[in-house]
């Protein structure tokens, strides 16, 4: 009986859209979603209204040259990985109190195919 209930939920997993966890995510539909984000954030060297994520995954917070970050994320010693960035976009004030972003990612798939997208242009 339990060898065909796991069978049942392998095959599940498999053939349902979205029964597989959300931290699979899809950079290419994380491209997508990032327009969001570009008023503010680009994804090349250079700092908008907002630091450049080109790089961000692996990044101390509060470290890119040439832009004056708020004090709470300055000494927050954060390290960008994928989990503290999903922490982050699913509540910046929650994650630093005292940051300055406003805008939260609340779906998960929305955060993971974000992470997935900015995971794929590189890092440390």
């Amino acid at each position: 009986m339990l060898h065909a209930l796991r069978s049942i939920l392998s095959i599940a997993t498999v053939c349902i859209p979205g029964l597989a966890a959300a931290d699979a995510g899809d950079p290419l539909r994380g491209q997508q979603l990032f327009s969001r984000c570009s008023g503010c954030h680009s994804v090349q060297p250079e700092t908008k209204s907002a630091p450049s994520l080109n790089g961000v995954v692996g990044r101390k917070a509060g470290s890119v040259e040439g832009y004056a970050y708020s004090t709470a994320l300055s000494n927050s010693g954060i390290i960008w990985t994928e989990d503290a960035l999903d922490n982050y976009l699913a509540g910046p004030a929650k994650a630093v109190r005292g940051t300055r972003m406003t805008l939260s990612v609340p779906r998960d798939q929305d955060r993971a195919d974000i992470i997935a997208y900015l995971k794929s242009l590189g890092g440390q």
